[in-house]
């Protein structure tokens, strides 16, 4: 299983820029079941929080939809996955909590990897990052 990071869902739906096509062939691929994928709660808080933020709410609300359409498999983040973020965020001070919370599900939920452009995820001992190709 892989967990697809909102940046994904976000490039995909956006505006012209090079991670455009990757990410719209990797979904693709992913309805076409050639991905076996989930996103977590925090994949999904994410895209409503950041449209929101920038004032583009009708947007994130297709966003989301689109994300749980295509992407139909949707995990929780746990209070041991918590702990773990906590560990993470110790381990390594550079680390965005998001990441570290994506990074605590990869470990602990023994998932694949991860679909995500961040390669600050790159760092993180046992979380194997994907990057979309086009």
């Amino acid at each position: 299983m892989i967990l697809v990071d909102a940046n994904v869902f976000m490039y995909a739906a956006g505006a012209p820029h090079p991670n455009k096509a990757p990410s719209l062939k990797f979904l693709h691929d992913a309805v076409r079941m050639s991905h076996q994928c989930c996103v977590n709660t925090e994949v999904l808080q994410e895209i409503l929080h950041r449209y929101r933020a920038i004032g583009r709410w009708a947007d994130g609300r297709e966003v989301y939809a689109l994300a749980k359409t295509i992407v139909p498999t949707v995990e929780l983040i746990t209070p041991e996955m918590m702990d773990e973020t906590v560990r993470l965020m110790d381990a390594y001070p550079a680390l965005m909590a998001r990441d570290c919370v994506h990074a605590a599900h990869c470990i602990l939920g023994g998932l694949e990897g991860i679909c995500s452009f961040d390669h600050d995820l790159d760092t993180i001992a046992g979380v194997h990052r994907i990057e979309p190709t086009a």
